[in-house]
């Protein structure tokens, strides 16, 4: 005979509630100006479980009291800091209206401000590789369970605080259907038209571990490689979408090179007409300069490059992987292709001073660099969150504060004061130059005006330009982070 079971209505109440319509609501505050792919990779992994998640991108949309009030529970995805400063915000409005909604918190930033998350409400959160932990997180809930009662494998909870740092994969091709359409995010400008930008991965992680990297302590090495017909298959859906241009988001393009060019090689055969940009370290330019020919050649339109500063101590402590002379070899290999640069920098650092600061900006303008610059690259200050790899640095003591809860980093304070006037300044000036649209050469002028009075000498004329480049094509919206 077989054996008959007695419902627990409380468990079928929880199946029916969060399998309903926008039961599951998926939150994005902010992915650098481009359509949120965690949050169609958390969408797609739901809804091939059977939820019909609702999907919302604060960067773009509103959230609406009736969301939050048709929710049954809320997952909120916080890949950099400015979307865990804006998620908080999220779960203090939930917690306020709704105090008994459960509420993920999945991405790299969830891991590194677990305690803070925790401490101010949060259910559960997530990191790394996203997808199978956050569908065990929603099933189980929908079946009437208790998160605390287990440990799931990448999934931190009050309970169980520590994730598993590398749950299985899932590769599942993302679902971008009710995201905001492309034309709501950054485009690429190229002489003086702008096309809509899709967004993909080739890899997730990293093989580096540089200090100040927020990858470093959730991945620690480890690098996860994404399917080529997976991401074959996303660009297909953002090109039908009307994406004529591919920003690869990976933290390195050539961790794992021949994958890449594979994909690009489809890619350029399949739509010979779009475009794409990638993150390339500057130790993988020079590694690999046999092959930036053929990524001319396959529609490169310029490549982000992390070359923080030009001040070998700093670069040494943030572990970097190459020198200030590796910088300029890096700019001329990409020069000879037709490639422009666009570095990315970390100029305010422990490790920074007065005259490397103005030798930064010395170089960029000798270089004919600074139109390939957003502005706001020449303020960035260390950010220190919790876990982090640079409290690690063995004098980090010397200059490091407590943990600023609502800044959700390390206070730390510069040895030589005006380099934190300094910065503040840096800052002010390329907010007011990015609000004006002024072109980034002009707004290089007044930072180079700022930094020599704070130098305590005379601005000087910039130095001369020996390489005259036209401005190069860029995303429509600066990086931030």
């Amino acid at each position: 005979m077989t054996p008959t079971t007695t419902a627990n209505p409380r468990t079928h109440q929880a199946i029916r509630d969060l399998r309903a319509p926008g039961a599951v609501l998926l939150v994005s505050c902010y992915e650098l100006g481009h359509q949120p792919l965690a949050l169609a990779n958390a969408a797609a992994s739901l809804r091939a479980e059977g939820f019909q998640p609702a999907v919302r991108d604060l960067a773009v949309e509103e959230l609406s009291d009736s969301d939050l009030a048709g929710a049954g529970l809320v997952a909120v995805s916080v890949p950099m800091h400015t979307a865990m400063r804006l998620g908080q915000r999220v779960l203090d409005r939930l917690r306020a209206a709704h105090p008994e909604t459960p509420v993920v918190f999945f991405g790299l930033y969830a891991v590194l401000n677990a305690d803070h998350l925790f401490a101010t409400g949060a259910t559960a959160v997530i990191g790394g590789e996203v997808d199978a932990p956050l569908r065990a997180v929603v099933t189980t809930l929908a079946a009437g369970g208790d998160l605390d009662a287990s440990s799931f494998p990448g999934v931190a909870t009050g309970a169980h605080r520590q994730p598993d740092p590398a749950p299985k994969s899932q590769f599942l091709s993302p679902d971008r259907r009710d995201l905001p359409v492309l034309r709501s995010y950054a485009g690429l400008e190229r002489n003086g038209t702008i096309v809509p930008a899709g967004y993909v991965e080739a890899t997730r992680g990293c093989h580096h571990t540089c200090t100040h990297c927020p990858i470093t302590p959730v991945y620690g090495g480890r690098l996860v490689v994404v399917p080529r017909e997976r991401v074959l298959d996303d660009i297909a859906a953002q090109v039908d979408m009307g994406a004529r241009h591919i920003t690869f988001g990976d933290p390195d393009f050539f961790n794992g090179p021949a994958h890449s060019l594979r994909i690009l090689r489809e890619m350029r055969e399949r739509w010979p007409e779009l475009t794409f940009d990638a993150t390339i370290k500057i130790e993988h330019i020079l590694e690999h300069r046999q092959r930036l020919p053929e990524l001319a050649a396959l529609g490169c339109q310029f490549v982000v490059s992390a070359v923080e500063s030009l001040n070998d101590e700093a670069l040494r402590r943030m572990k970097k992987g190459h020198t200030a002379a590796s910088v300029s070899e890096a700019i001329d290999l990409l020069d000879a292709v037709g490639i422009p640069m666009r570095p990315s920098l970390l100029p305010f650092s422990p490790w920074e001073t007065m005259a490397s600061y103005l030798d930064l900006l010395r170089f960029m303008a000798e270089r004919g660099m600074t139109r390939n610059i957003d502005p706001v690259h020449w303020s960035i200050r260390l950010l220190i969150p919790p876990g982090s790899a640079v409290l690690a640095d063995p004098d980090t003591a010397t200059w490091i504060g407590s943990l600023d809860p609502e800044a959700l980093s390390y206070a730390w304070t510069h040895a030589e004061p005006r380099m934190e006037a300094l910065q503040v300044e840096i800052a002010r000036l390329a907010e007011t130059g990015d609000a004006c649209q002024q072109d980034p050469a002009e707004t290089f002028v007044a930072i180079w005006a700022a930094a020599c009075r704070a130098a305590g000498i005379d601005p000087p004329e910039i130095p001369a330009t020996r390489v005259h480049r036209p401005r190069p094509p860029r995303l429509t919206e600066s990086w931030f982070c």
